[in-house]
């Protein structure tokens, strides 16, 4: 079995795939301090709680990661407690897609992992990815696999805490939809510049991307805040919570060490 894991800044989603299989997965709160042995007893509880272990079942493990420190403590942790080196989204790793962009090494581990995914989803369509996470990314491939760049705006989290930081009186609000975009208390005038603005940010990016593609692309929304956006945007049509995952498992099959599930 192969355990994918997926760092963000503000969250970690881990995946444990069975003959190429998503079976379990589960979040938690990405802590940049945490050492390679605590890190190990937080895997441990969730590999319990499938009735897994270090022990046998798992034969692989992947990482895209946005942290360096935990970069750094997860490869120790692999080597440690799984006895075998981890596979890690980073140059030199053979994905199957090509970065053509002024400088290849400054595309995040979990852009070139939901660029994959979108590729081996869609081959031979252009694709553009829009995740849902602390910024919003727009990453672009081709229909030949070869990912062309992207854009980065703040995600509903870091619009919210920035809106909250910089004024004196207004409050944080849950991040949802208002009833309309006329908000008629302050809460619901927040929630629709907040949701529906991003909403709109996201429309109007997906559209001049396609244009500067001079062709129509498929469009495919994955990250934590997805769900509550994607219903308010009329350019994404397809919604993946597990793009990033899939994407690792088809790195680590790219570049075998240890043998997965």
């Amino acid at each position: 079995m192969l355990l994918a894991v997926d760092v963000g800044n503000t969250q970690t989603h881990l995946g444990v795939f069975d003959r190429g299989q998503l079976i379990h997965e589960w979040r938690a709160s990405t802590e940049q301090r945490r050492t390679a042995d605590e890190l190990a007893l937080m895997f441990g509880e969730f590999l319990r709680l499938a009735e897994l272990s270090f022990s046998n079942e798992i034969t692989g493990v992947a990482i895209a990661s946005v942290v360096p420190r935990a970069t750094q403590q997860l490869r120790a942790m692999a080597l440690k407690y799984f006895g075998f080196p981890p596979v890690v989204v980073e140059p030199g790793v053979r994905t199957g897609i090509v970065i053509r962009i002024d400088n290849p090494k400054e595309v995040g581990a979990d852009r070139v992992a939901n660029s994959v995914a979108a590729h081996e989803l869609f081959p031979d369509e252009p694709v553009i990815v829009v995740d849902f996470g602390t910024a919003i990314n727009f990453d672009v491939v081709t229909g030949a696999g070869e990912y062309i760049g992207g854009a980065l705006a703040p995600g509903l989290e870091s619009s919210a805490t920035a809106l909250f930081q910089a004024t004196a009186r207004l409050p944080r609000v849950e991040l949802v939809a208002p009833p309309t975009a006329i908000g008629k208390n302050t809460v619901f005038a927040i929630q629709s510049g907040i949701v529906f603005g991003v909403a709109a940010l996201v429309d109007g990016l997906v559209e001049r991307t396609m244009k500067e593609l001079d062709d129509d692309a498929r469009v495919v929304a994955t990250g934590g805040h997805a769900e509550t956006v994607i219903e308010h945007c009329r350019t994404i049509e397809r919604v993946e919570p597990t793009l990033t995952l899939l994407g690792l498992r088809l790195i680590f099959e790219r570049n075998p060490v240890g043998e997965a599930g």
